[in-house]
């Protein structure tokens, strides 16, 4: 039995390491040189207790070049640590920033998040929006690149993928997996096109979407209730006959989500158990991930019959690879990270399972607000 699961495992670490490569060849890169975009450009900045982030944020958004029309709005979501100040500062009194204060309680069946993002789209004048977090800070070329590529390749929203800055050994552990999931499991190009909900991948780090299509599904309003609501908009826009999804966003953009072990663990637990469709769905792609990832490297290294230990060590293999494709692709560390793969998957199975155990208990909580 522990033969055939190790087989069976490196075998799927094969497949899904070359289609890893195949996906790197379709993934779409933001052009280096683009004429000047002429439409009224809004970036739109939520906010809420990020006065360590928001500056950096806001005043890369404002030196954005090649944007002829351009607003930064920053929602400030009732802070209690000065964000707004933050951002005021950061702006050096330019007459495209403003900032949105909202004091007003988040209405039943709304996340906040969500809200403030409805309210931003609201308070937007542009043709095209630009959903931005504020621990994302853009290259000066970064949202006129993702404009042009979102416009060229004739897609209606797209959702550039920062590179991900991790420093402590648990960063280092789990972030590299935000990218590698999509790049391994997802079929990018029918990704793009398709109305099947598991073939969706967003981001809401950086999200650009046509003004036309925000308003034709709906906006946020028609994601109010998703705890993933980046990935939701991607899917309401493929569902209005609409064409996006996730691009290469590793020259143009950077974020650092948590500065502490606490942080990463809470932001991924409050989102991991709507990941996967149910319990049935998380149970399936952990116990898979396990089987491709983690099964083969401890053959690799506890079993006594050769030909066992033959298949984990190309298992094994297969999924260090595949790791290491991702980074060097993503802005990612190759070495060592890469061979710690099933630590990390191990780390993600725990964070599923710890999210599902939060969501049923109810103590889920983000930025002082309890989740559902």
């Amino acid at each position: 039995m522990a033969q055939f699961a190790t087989i069976v495992g490196a075998l799927g670490a094969l497949a899904t390491t070359a289609h890893t490569a195949l996906n790197l060849r379709k993934l779409r890169t933001p052009p280096d040189e683009v004429n000047p975009i002429s439409e009224r450009v809004s970036i739109l900045v939520p906010a809420r207790n990020e006065a360590e982030n928001i500056g950096p944020c806001v005043a890369a958004a404002l030196h954005s070049t090649g944007l002829e029309d351009l607003e930064v709005i920053v929602l400030d979501d009732t802070s209690t640590d000065g964000t707004a100040d933050v951002a005021t500062d950061a702006a050096h009194g330019d007459q495209r920033f403003r900032l949105v204060s909202s004091d007003e309680a988040v209405p039943t069946q709304w996340l906040g998040k969500n809200w403030a993002c409805a309210r931003l789209g609201a308070a937007a004048s542009g043709s095209v929006l630009v959903f931005l977090d504020a621990d994302v800070v853009v290259d000066p070329t970064g949202i006129a690149r993702s404009i042009a590529l979102m416009q060229k390749a004739g897609l209606d929203i797209t959702c550039p993928y920062p590179r991900q800055e991790a420093f402590s050994a648990l960063e280092r552990l789990v972030q590299p997996l935000l990218q590698w999931s999509w790049l391994t499991l997802l079929p990018l190009g029918l990704a793009e096109t398709s109305p099947r909900p598991e073939l969706t991948a967003g981001n809401g780090q950086l999200l650009v979407i046509e003004r036309s299509m925000y308003e034709q599904i709906g906006g946020h309003a028609a994601v109010k209730a998703e705890v993933l609501e980046d990935i939701a908009l991607v899917r309401a826009v493929k569902g209005a006959g609409g064409r996006g999804g996730v691009v290469d966003g590793t020259h143009i953009a950077r974020c650092r989500m948590y500065d502490s072990a606490d942080a990463l663990v809470d932001g991924y637990t409050k989102s991991l158990w709507s990941a996967f469709g149910g319990p049935g769905g998380s149970i399936a792609v952990t116990t898979l991930l396990n089987l491709m990832y983690v099964v083969p490297a401890a053959a690799a290294v506890a079993s006594r019959n050769p030909t066992t230990r033959t298949w984990g060590v190309i298992g094994y293999g297969a999924g260090v690879t595949g790791r290491m494709l991702s980074a060097s692709r993503t802005g990612g560390r190759l070495l060592p990270d890469s061979v710690a793969h099933p630590v990390s998957i191990g780390i993600f199975t725990y964070l599923v399972a710890e999210s599902w155990r939060r969501h049923r208990n109810g103590t889920i909580s983000w930025r002082g607000r309890t989740l559902p």
